[in-house]
């Protein structure tokens, strides 16, 4: 009877670490996505250093899951105390590290508002100076995603928050409209754009426009991250179990 249910622990830990690997797996595809996407997504990463530094850490991880399930696979299979020990203390350290790293995310979640942006792009951005990191990015989202700043063409109407803007332009050439979207694109009507005509402006704010992009992946990866930390918990509980039932 003991080795019988000794053996359903070890199919068990075989089964649930094989899902902490296809984590690993999946985590790690949306970090390296993440990091080298040339649609844009790495643009908006880079305009935020949370949202930067939280790429390295999906991609970390991804990768950590991703060798700490093929070893926990292993050390069920094959009984091994040694391995078993070795995965119990390395997905504790892990689970630790991803509950202190939402933990932080909670906290700064601020950083992340429509206000901190709007106030970030109005202190920082210096219009089509490509010399600069955070205004050059700022243009390659909105050229990207063919939008205007965050809220829309009215961010950049107080004129004196925007020296390097030339003083007749009521927004950068980033909002005007092109054909087809792209940098490569065209534009409808740069200088209309640049008088203040509505129509040829990129209306939409970058916060919204973002938002929506991207909505359906964030609950996606909440989901899958609250997943992970339910398989890693149960993983330590029969890996101790195991451990403890192994001669």
């Amino acid at each position: 009877m003991e080795g019988d249910c000794l053996s359903c622990m070890k199919y068990l830990m075989f089964v649930f670490n094989f899902f902490i690997f296809l984590g690993g797996t999946c985590l790690l595809g949306v970090g390296i996505w993440v990091i080298i996407d040339p649609t844009g997504f790495r643009e908006i990463v880079a305009t935020n250093p949370l949202l930067f530094t939280g790429a390295y850490i999906m991609l970390a991880m991804g990768a950590m899951l991703f060798l700490l399930g093929f070893l926990g696979c292993c050390g069920a299979i094959r009984e091994n105390k040694c391995l078993l020990l070795f995965f119990f203390m390395f997905i504790l350290l892990i689970f630790l590290a991803e509950l202190s790293a939402a933990i932080l995310a909670f906290i700064f979640r601020e950083n992340l508002t429509r206000e901190f942006f709007t106030k970030e792009l109005k202190k920082h951005y210096q219009g089509h100076n490509e010399s600069d990191v955070f205004s050059s990015t700022w243009n390659s989202v909105m050229i990207t995603f063919g939008c205007c700043g965050v809220n829309g063409p009215e961010d950049f109407e107080p004129a004196p928050r925007f020296p390097l803007l030339p003083s007749h332009n009521t927004v950068p050439e980033a909002c005007c409209r092109r054909e087809p979207q792209s940098r490569s694109g065209v534009f409808i009507s740069k200088e209309d754009c640049l008088n203040g005509v509505d129509m040829y402006q990129n209306q939409q704010g970058c916060y919204t426009v973002i938002l929506n992009s991207f909505e359906t992946y964030v609950y996606l990866a909440g989901a899958l991250a609250i997943g992970v930390l339910a398989i890693e918990l149960f993983a330590m509980i029969f890996a101790m179990c195991l451990f403890r039932g192994i001669q």
